[in-house]
């Protein structure tokens, strides 16, 4: 299917990616159409193995290659300079494409079957929340795909870490699955963010991974105002959700029946 141009949802370690072939361009654009996404925004092209590389990178860095070594198979995406097979449009033009090698049993088996490179964003309609079971993909995409593959709920459930190595540093430009503290134990200094260029990396964008919900910001401190506005969420029957660092406890007497129905439902928040 993925030979014939076709596209495949599968899981990753991180979260289910939406496949097509990465040196086909019509395949690709049929990727951007089905999530709605647009054209600027690149894509991450997914390798069977780090051995692999050389097929869609023109230049591989030094650096490339150790941080290959120590986190591939695994949640950190790689910016290299792209070889002029690979498309412009998995590439939203740019001179460089991100690459990594998934550490999930079915992704590496289907891309290996495949023999191809597979270009794969997140398996979800545009600027809505990643995929991270096969149902996601179903409720975001199902009449726009070929298939999808079933490999149970994803390991992380946030996005690949990606670095930029084709610079004088190493840049991290999408924090991810894979912590800056791990990278930085193996190459040292990492800088944050994409420097003066535009950057040509994925999850960029001003609007990107947005969840289907209101987000209420608390005063630190303030657990009246949280009890308050929880319970009455839950009273209209909506799940609720409350993240918060060093602000004590704020007690369980809002989680109401409507937040126990959004949980099993296993909508995603």
């Amino acid at each position: 299917m993925l030979r014939a141009g076709g596209l495949v949802a599968f899981p990753t370690e991180t979260v289910y990616g939406l496949g097509g072939n990465a040196l086909d361009d019509a395949a690709v654009r049929r990727i951007l159409a089905a999530k709605e996404r647009a054209s600027d925004d690149p894509l991450i092209v997914h390798m069977g193995a780090a051995a692999e590389l050389p097929r869609v990178a023109r230049e591989i860095p030094p650096l490339a290659l150790v941080l290959a070594r120590a986190f591939w198979p695994g949640p950190l995406t790689l910016v290299v300079r792209k070889r002029p097979e690979v498309p412009a449009s998995a590439t939203a033009g740019f001179d460089t494409v991100a690459v990594r090698v998934p550490a999930h049993p079915v992704a590496l088996g289907l891309i290996r079957a495949a023999g191809v490179p597979i270009a794969a964003p997140s398996a979800n309609r545009f600027t809505r929340t990643s995929a991270t079971t096969a149902q996601h993909v179903l409720e975001d995409l199902g009449g726009r795909i070929d298939m999808v593959l079933d490999g149970g709920p994803t390991a992380f459930g946030v996005e690949s870490s990606v670095v930029d190595v084709t610079g004088d540093v190493v840049r991290l430009l999408r924090p991810g699955a894979l912590t800056l503290e791990a990278l930085e134990a193996v190459v040292g200094p990492v800088a944050i963010g994409p420097g003066k260029e535009r950057p040509a990396s994925p999850g960029m964008m001003a609007r990107h991974y947005a969840p289907r919900a209101r987000l209420v910001y608390v005063r630190s401190g303030d657990l009246a105002k949280l009890r308050e506005r929880a319970a009455a969420a839950a009273q209209e029957g909506r799940a609720v959700a409350v993240i918060g660092t060093g602000c004590g406890r704020t007690g369980a007497s809002w989680r109401g029946r409507g937040a126990r129905r959004g949980a099993e439902r296993g909508g995603r928040p």
